[in-house]
């Protein structure tokens, strides 16, 4: 997988992702990242690359050409034109389903935006898929890029030490992960339970998911819901 963000702050995005598994994974070359600082693409010595919105309101507004410009030097080292996602609280909520669609691809562009929003009639022209993070507004893009850049490369063959793991985690099936417990067996009088000191793996597989449909009518009724 290959991730392309274009953004104003390639700096902020590079130093949060090149940490932990998602950077290990980067060096071992499982998954790559170019930022692509959308100034450079300003065309004005001040590396202007909003102004006001026509119509008037609050606020500036991020150019059409400086973002198209920045658009077009990636397809231009992809090779083709591969989905585009714009980071916006106006698009669908992501998900571990849209997560998993999105490993499938090869090479993806994320647009972070900034100020009042980006030009409309880039956005028509380059946008594949309007994607938030959940229903409230932050100063920009960069964070939900990499919230979604991280849930995506876990599920990229080989990031993961452990291969069952992305499998069995929460939001699989549509169910919250069962609850994990690790030595010492007896921890300040809680105990472990019993079940998973038993080495039954039949058994122990029946508890788990009789906690994870628990946990999730607990804490995630909504989910159980979409199965009706």
């Amino acid at each position: 997988m290959r991730y392309h963000v274009l953004t104003l702050f390639p700096e902020m995005v590079e130093q949060g992702l090149h940490t932990s598994v998602i950077g290990r994974a980067m060096d071992q070359g499982l998954i790559s990242l170019e930022c692509i600082n959308i100034r450079d693409y300003a065309g004005n010595k001040h590396m202007k690359v909003d102004d006001y919105p026509y119509g008037g309101g609050a606020g500036m507004v991020m150019q059409a050409e400086p973002v198209y410009c920045a658009y077009q030097a990636a397809v231009e080292k992809i090779g083709y034109r591969p989905r585009v996602i714009y980071v916006t609280p106006q698009g669908h909520v992501f998900h571990q389903r849209m997560a998993e669609e999105f490993a499938k691809e090869k090479d993806m562009i994320f647009l972070c935006g900034h100020y009042e929003g980006v030009d409309e009639r880039v956005l028509e022209e380059i946008v594949t898929d309007y994607v938030s993070i959940g229903d409230y507004v932050l100063t920009g893009g960069e964070l939900p890029a990499m919230v979604m850049i991280d849930a995506i490369s876990r599920l990229v063959p080989g990031v993961l030490s452990n291969e069952d793991s992305a499998s069995t985690e929460s939001f699989q099936d549509d169910l919250l992960e069962y609850p994990q417990y690790s030595r010492p067996a007896v921890w300040r009088g809680r105990e472990v339970p019993e079940v998973l000191l038993s080495g039954h793996h039949a058994n122990i597989e029946a508890w788990r998911k009789e906690q994870s449909v628990k946990r999730t009518r607990e804490r995630r009724p909504d989910l159980l819901k979409k199965e009706k």
